[in-house]
């Protein structure tokens, strides 16, 4: 039998792009969280000097760069070369609940962690009810 697709390898071909593979791995691995009133997301930037990370949000995409140098000198020969180089870059679309005006960023041991606030406008708030002659909140 004949097939034209084979569903195995559309699914390591996917999963090579998104997780990366030994020989190239993926080159800026991100983990993303809700911690109480703030959106947390992490970035692996092993290797890459804090100077040459550039992070910007612009309306409600956040981009983030960063550059990892070639090692190796004129002189050097590479008998392995697995870790990816040059310029890096992921956006992020954030949502329209998010207070990008607060970001905050900490770049610690190759591991750049962003702090997004919900913005309020988006937390849950009373709503105050009048009926004639007496005030009720509701919760919305």
């Amino acid at each position: 039998m004949l097939m034209r697709t084979d569903p195995f390898r559309e699914l390591d071909r996917l999963a090579q792009q998104v997780l990366g593979t030994a020989a190239r791995p993926a080159a800026m691995p991100m983990d993303a969280w809700r911690e109480g009133q703030e959106f947390v997301v992490a970035f692996d930037l092993p290797g890459v000097a804090l100077d040459s990370v550039d992070l910007n949000v612009e309306r409600n995409v956040l981009t983030v760069k960063a550059e990892r140098p070639e090692p190796a000198g004129k002189d050097t020969e590479l008998i392995a070369s697995e870790r990816p180089r040059g310029v890096f870059s992921r956006q992020l679309i954030l949502g329209d609940t998010l207070d990008t005006d607060n970001v905050k960023a900490t770049y610690d041991a190759g591991v750049l962690i962003l702090r997004i606030p919900v913005a309020e406008r988006a937390k849950p708030r009373k709503i105050e009810i009048e009926t004639k002659g007496k005030k009720q909140e509701i919760s919305a």
